[in-house]
């Protein structure tokens, strides 16, 4: 998931939300609650406020016709919600969701036609014989190879700059670090600026967010930049190299931290490209109460390029996990950033 709840974070979406009160703002129609009012309902929703049609070139007025048509008086509520998840998968988004009482659909596709590539338990006992630290929601030590690896899970939760400075110190005298975001799934957009904001030592742009002004697909305001700021005087700024670990399972707010991360000169990122899900979510409520999730403000990279589809390694860095050595009890994605790594400080 992706959200955006920093106080920089904020002051970008509260002054879109401004330009969309005063020239986006209308009014649903009102629609019956019966099986045709609610797919209407849904249909047009998405129609107004979905902000990926263009680059997923998507005829949504094809879309509706196809899965309209398959809408009966006297359907199932559990048939009405497959007609309507079945046609909310066209968008090919994970950050689209219908819920109702007895079920949440999801697009499964953005990761499930790819290699897992990822097992935590081969790196916690081949690599680090259990002996990891653990702190919050990061799990850190020093490999033998002397390289720091640090496992960054889930970006709903985050950690003081205070407690990432004493990770990173932990580190000071390795030739570098690993941060593993595979499998990270996202969450906060403050928590993954808070981590990238020990790797700045000057503000920078890490991207731009539009807002949907009105109910045309292209209605979208001017861009407004996303800044990430260093963490500040008394804190710890890593300037050594950093390889960032990704796969498929990389998603939103960790899609994001790695589109912010490999603008950085001292950072490669390596494995799978990620697995995308640059837009906003917000959220509707249908007539019988359903509720409709989807991405509504699209927020791209630093030269304007959207990573909804993902963000791709760094050239020559492109690499999945072996299965036998997986097999074996080997990561191979984790040998790669660690023989790079090594590498360079061989210099």
């Amino acid at each position: 998931m992706l959200y955006m709840n920093k106080i920089q974070s904020l002051a970008a979406v509260a002054a879109l939300c401004v330009l969309a009160f005063f020239s986006g703002c209308h009014e649903l129609p009102d629609y019956d609650n019966t099986p045709q009012g609610n797919f209407e309902a849904l249909w047009t929703i998405v129609d107004e406020h979905y902000c990926f049609f263009a680059d997923k070139n998507i005829d949504w007025d094809e879309v509706g016709d196809v899965y309209r048509a398959q809408v009966r008086t006297n359907m199932s509520s559990k048939s009405l919600f497959a007609v309507m998840s079945a046609m909310l998968d066209e968008l090919r988004d994970g950050h689209v969701n219908l819920s109702a009482p007895f079920a949440t659909s999801y697009y499964r596709k953005w990761w499930s036609d790819y290699p897992h590539n990822f097992d935590a338990r081969i790196i916690q006992q081949n690599y680090f014989a259990f002996g990891y630290t653990s702190l919050g929601v990061a799990d850190y030590g020093v490999l033998l190879s002397n390289v720091g690896y640090l496992r960054w899970p889930t970006f709903d939760s985050g950690l003081g700059a205070g407690n990432i400075d004493y990770i990173l110190a932990s580190f000071s005298m390795t030739s570098g670090l690993i941060i593993d975001i595979r499998d990270n799934g996202g969450g906060m957009v403050s928590n993954a600026n808070d981590l990238a904001s020990h790797f700045v030592n000057q503000p920078f742009t890490g991207g731009y967010i539009y807002h949907k002004t009105g109910p045309g697909h292209n209605d979208f305001s001017t861009p407004y930049a996303v800044t990430i700021k260093p963490v500040g005087d008394g804190h710890i700024v890593w300037t050594k190299p950093v390889v960032i670990l990704t796969n498929r399972g990389t998603f939103s707010a960790a899609n994001y931290f790695t589109a912010v991360m490999k603008q950085l000169p001292n950072v490669t990122v390596a494995g799978a490209v990620t697995g995308g899900g640059c837009g906003m979510p917000v959220s509707y409520e249908l007539p019988n109460s359903w509720g409709i999730r989807l991405s509504a403000s699209p927020l791209v990279d630093a030269t304007g390029r959207s990573t909804e589809a993902g963000v791709e390694p760094t050239p020559g860095c492109e690499v999945d996990m072996d299965p036998q050595d997986a097999f074996d009890g080997r990561d191979t994605m984790l040998d790669f950033a660690i023989d790079y790594i090594v590498a360079l400080s061989s210099r």
